[in-house]
């Protein structure tokens, strides 16, 4: 599935038109696919009331098209509201017409009366009113009846959180599952910006291809859980075949997981050297150092100081340790030679989960980095910190290194700040990878990973339940040990955070609250993020 701007979407809307469908059939065929999808996720009888909220331009007209859609193929009872009058010589509109479908004018109900009886006594709301050519502010009758319909449905939820009766015998008693064509209005699907008024979907789905503001907060927020309808193009179309962003998906995921021959053993499952840890960052090394083993690596080594070794080994029985020197603790410049003399039978090395800042860890990162032979590499966390510190860092690591910031690591490596991170995401996740020659996985919620040949990948899971300390240590552990077992650089990248980010989901599942997920659960979860991976 790929990503694309809103120029870029215009354009290849523009050669499908001339090439394969015309506009028309697109919109017949959108119109359809979200009524099948709505259909789906909601349970519709003959009681059920869908309000749709239709604006003047080509989303209106997808919405208009599931209308009559719904209509035909449902028993739901549809309600059309529109924001501008649509002329009657309009196919999409004079088809809902002909369906003898309720139709309102917003021009005229000028107290918003019947808006209200409209939403508070839907069971679903098709936003319906803007879609990808969206600019911010919004403005007008879409910014008040968007602002209204909002304040209608908080007031409905706060009344009956208070217990108070409603007046009107059609108010539903649960909120209206909210359905979003193309883009919740009130996004900016290119930037990620977001109006205040914009109404929160449940679902939204988008066609033909996924709109970067869809995966950038505070927009994400908004959209619920994403569908991407392809429409019938095939993803060999020359115009989106050459589009290099792209969403992980289960299918994608599924293809390059290293394959498990039935008489595979541990050294040819991959073998991988964790350094890791430090006195104050003793679980990082054992989160880390499981996780591989969970992804299916056939031999993890840990290698930290003695006194780590001696407290980590009880409870993690499956590693070797190679015992490294310290000074106040942490890993020193000593331990180099050791870690190159052990690694050169490795097909991995994964540096930096809990390693610290101390200066003698500084100098042994340094000096690590200058050992000509090297594993394949992956760099996290605190090896990242060190690195910012470094001048010209990037030209010290080996082709295909992975390297795994959060937006704070990402603003130090880019002498940037976190909040600018977070704006430009995208661009800054492919720019780096460029500039450094490097794999880059950028952290958060919609995790980015971009190589520097121009790809770039979005996981589509977005959960807080991830946002714990160690998580990240579970991501590195994952995505180093499906390289030791032979995926690229950018397939580990991907992978890994895909299954990851699918184990945080089940683990909520299986812990019962978002909150309430710790590290520990999402590497427990692991085996069956796996499992629904390889699942046909």
């Amino acid at each position: 599935m790929k990503v694309v701007s809103v120029e870029k979407m215009r354009q290849i809307e523009s050669s499908v038109d001339a090439t394969l469908f015309s506009y028309d059939q697109m919109m017949l065929k959108a119109g359809g696919a979200a009524g099948r999808q709505l259909r789906r996720r909601v349970d519709i009888d003959d009681g059920t009331r869908v309000t749709f909220l239709i604006g003047k331009g080509n989303n209106g007209g997808d919405g208009l098209v599931m209308a009559v859609d719904m209509a035909r193929h449902s028993p739901a009872q549809i309600r059309i509201y529109l924001l501008q009058p649509r002329p009657e010589n309009d196919d999409v509109f004079r088809r809902a017409l002909e369906a003898g479908l309720f139709v309102a004018n917003a021009s005229d109900d000028h107290d918003l009366r019947l808006l209200k009886s409209l939403v508070t006594s839907a069971d679903v709301i098709v936003d319906a009113i803007f879609g990808i050519g969206l600019r911010l502010p919004l403005r007008g009758v879409a910014s008040k009846v968007l602002r209204a319909v909002n304040l209608m449905m908080n007031r409905s939820k706060s009344s009956r959180a208070a217990g108070a009766q409603t007046s009107d015998a059609h108010e539903k008693s649960v909120r209206p599952f909210v359905f979003a064509l193309d883009c919740p209005s009130g996004v900016d699907c290119d930037t990620g910006e977001a109006d205040t008024n914009t109404l929160l979907a449940d679902a939204t789905i988008t066609f033909i291809a996924a709109k970067p503001g869809l995966f950038t907060f505070p927009a994400a927020r908004y959209v619920g859980d994403l569908i991407i309808s392809p429409l019938d193009i095939p993803e060999s179309f020359p115009a989106l075949n050459a589009i290099s962003k792209s969403v992980m998906v289960k299918d994608k995921a599924r293809s390059i997981l290293p394959p498990r021959p039935l008489d595979g053993h541990k050294g040819s499952f991959g073998k991988l050297m964790v350094v890791a840890g430090s006195p104050n960052y003793i679980g990082a090394l054992a989160l880390s150092a499981e996780a591989a083993y969970r992804a299916g690596t056939g031999l993890v080594t840990v290698a930290t100081t003695g006194d780590l070794v001696r407290t980590v080994a009880g409870r993690l029985r499956e590693p070797t340790y190679l015992a490294l020197p310290d000074t106040d603790g942490a890993i020193n410049e000593a331990a180099v030679h050791p870690i190159v003399e052990h690694s050169r039978g490795y097909d991995a090395l994964l540096l930096g989960c809990g390693l610290g800042r101390h200066p003698s860890t500084k100098a042994f990162v340094e000096k690590l980095l200058d050992a000509t032979v090297l594993p394949s590499l992956v760099v996290d966390a605190d090896a990242l910190n060190i690195l910012s510190e470094i001048p010209y860092w990037w030209k010290k690591l080996p082709a295909q290194t992975i390297i795994t910031p959060h937006a704070g690591e990402m603003a130090r490596l880019r002498k940037s700040s976190p909040a600018k991170v977070n704006a430009s995401r995208w661009e800054l996740a492919a720019g780096a990878a460029a500039d450094w020659n490097l794999v880059v996985v950028l952290k958060g919620a919609h995790t980015l990973i971009a190589d520097p040949t121009g790809m770039v990948s979005v996981i589509p899971f977005k959960t807080d339940a991830l946002g714990t300390a160690g998580t990240g240590d579970v991501l590195a552990g994952v995505i180093a040990g499906l390289r030791a077992q032979g995926a690229a650089a950018f397939d580990s990248a991907g992978l890994g955070a895909y299954a990851h980010a699918l184990a945080g989901t089940i683990a909520v599942d299986r812990v019962g609250s978002s909150r309430s997920v710790i590290a520990g659960d999402v590497l427990e979860a692991l085996g069956w993020a796996f499992n629904q991976i390889e699942a046909t």
